[in-house]
């Protein structure tokens, strides 16, 4: 719990999914100039960072849930497995399964909209490596019943901040200076990145 890179990664994980345009800042600057209302850009971002969170702290109970039943080490494999599955699929699959939910939506919309990113992200899944050693530290759950779910939604906190607060800064940057032709002009593929990382990520913790 003292080492602080463990939340620093969680913390720049958010970071990241702050800065993908398909995880919600593109949203949010898409229905304020829809309606043409600053104020939709600000408050979008409490039902992008709800669902986002919801998504990723489902995904962090259950393999909380396995590795306080089951030996941590078998969770790891499992864990390994599935974010090398995942990274595969999207790769093949991902830009044809795109969630779909019009301008005209409202926040509870937009909250499901943005848990069901995260969801096929596999946003979860890729905080697992980091939630591991802090859940279960030399192998074996954190003192008590409920440590290692404590330490699992203190993580989820962390990772959901850094990623409102850098999904807040671009989405305003957009929308009030650069406006969305950036996309075109000066944006990577943060979609090949990220399935990257869900591989290498995969393949630490089989290895490890």
């Amino acid at each position: 719990m003292t080492d602080p890179w463990p939340w620093l990664t969680l913390a720049g994980l958010g970071a990241f999914h702050g800065l993908n345009p398909a995880m919600g800042w593109l949203f949010a600057v898409a229905l304020g100039l829809h309606r043409q209302d600053r104020r939709l850009v600000w408050l979008s971002l409490l039902p992008i960072a709800l669902g986002h969170a919801l998504s990723v702290a489902a995904v962090a109970m259950v393999f909380v849930s396995a590795g306080v039943m089951v030996p941590p080490r078998a969770v790891r494999i499992a864990a390994g497995l599935a974010l090398i599955g995942w990274a595969l699929y999207h790769w093949r699959y991902g830009s044809r399964h795109r969630v779909r939910i019009g301008m005209r939506t409202g926040m509870a919309g937009l909250a499901l909209w943005s848990f069901l990113m995260a969801t096929g992200h596999g946003a979860g899944l890729m905080l697992w490596p980091v939630l591991m050693p802090l859940c279960f530290p030399d192998g074996a759950p954190a003192p008590g019943a409920a440590g290692p779910i404590v330490t699992a939604l203190v993580g989820v906190g962390v990772h959901t901040l850094s990623m409102l607060v850098v999904t807040g800064l671009i989405a305003v940057t957009v929308y009030a200076w650069l406006g969305l032709s950036i996309l075109r002009s000066a944006w990577i593929n943060l979609d090949l990145v990220w399935t990257v990382a869900l591989a290498a990520a995969g393949g630490w913790l089989l290895l490890g």
